[in-house]
């Protein structure tokens, strides 16, 4: 069965899915088979169970022209990080303009610097999840 994950509560490991058939369902961490956290919005298909979702594995999403290329981000914060590039094309305009502002003082180009770092040593999927 496929569905959608309703909410997810980090406290309690537990979570609810709406299937396609219109049933919600429970969920563990436990029956969670992707390496990123479950999220709300997030395409599944499961196993059912009485009122139970089992062997949950997270649908990858279609390319759409919304996807954001992690190979970009990395180019554009290392060559105009310190203008915010990074944030613009990554759909964070106010922080672009606060690295414009601030660009004079070069702490927004050590910024980005970091921020390069941190997209490189992003895994593919997670970068997806956060910046499309």
């Amino acid at each position: 069965m496929q569905g959608t994950v309703l909410k997810f509560q980090p406290e309690t490991n537990t979570g609810l899915i709406s299937g396609h058939d219109g049933i919600r369902y429970q969920f563990t961490r436990l029956e969670w088979t992707s390496t990123t956290e479950p999220r709300e919005g997030q395409a599944v298909d499961f196993e059912i169970d009485d009122k139970n979702a089992k062997q949950i594995i997270v649908l990858k999403r279609a390319k759409s022209g919304k996807s954001k290329s992690k190979t970009t981000a990395i180019i554009l914060a290392l060559l105009l990080g310190g203008l915010g590039a990074h944030k613009f094309y990554l759909g964070k305009p106010l922080l672009g303009i606060v690295y414009i502002l601030f660009c004079w003082t070069f702490i927004p180009a050590i910024i980005a610097f970091i921020e390069l770092i941190i997209y490189a040593c992003t895994s593919d999927d997670d970068f997806e999840a956060k910046y499309s």
